[in-house]
């Protein structure tokens, strides 16, 4: 084998790997290419998710509100009914003090 040879099969060998890299590179852009509808997707997608954030974070500010406005009327029952006991022992030792002052 000569020089020129030698020299042309290297070149028909460095093209051929040139062109199978170039092949093998446009295949995988060719599979792994992101379809417009895919986007379309993602997008929709994103869109629902923030949609159904906002709307557990309403209900979750809802759910504290109504937690907050349920103890405050749960005190509230809990003193009047204080109240209403203190009041109840109250009328119960006055009758005792008045039955005892009734002759028998």
């Amino acid at each position: 084998m000569n020089r020129t040879e030698f020299i042309i099969t290297t070149a028909i060998i460095l093209f051929a790997a040139f062109a199978m890299g170039w092949f093998a590179n446009w295949l995988v852009h060719r599979f792994t290419r992101v379809r417009q509808s895919d986007v379309a997707d993602l997008d929709r997608m994103s869109q629902e998710l923030h949609e159904a954030e906002e709307t557990r974070d309403q209900a979750i500010t809802y759910l504290q509100q109504r937690e907050a406005e349920l103890t405050n009327q749960l005190t509230q029952t809990e003193a009047e009914l204080q109240a209403a006991m203190e009041g109840l022992r109250e009328a119960r030792r006055e009758a005792e003090e008045l039955r005892s002052q009734i002759p028998h």
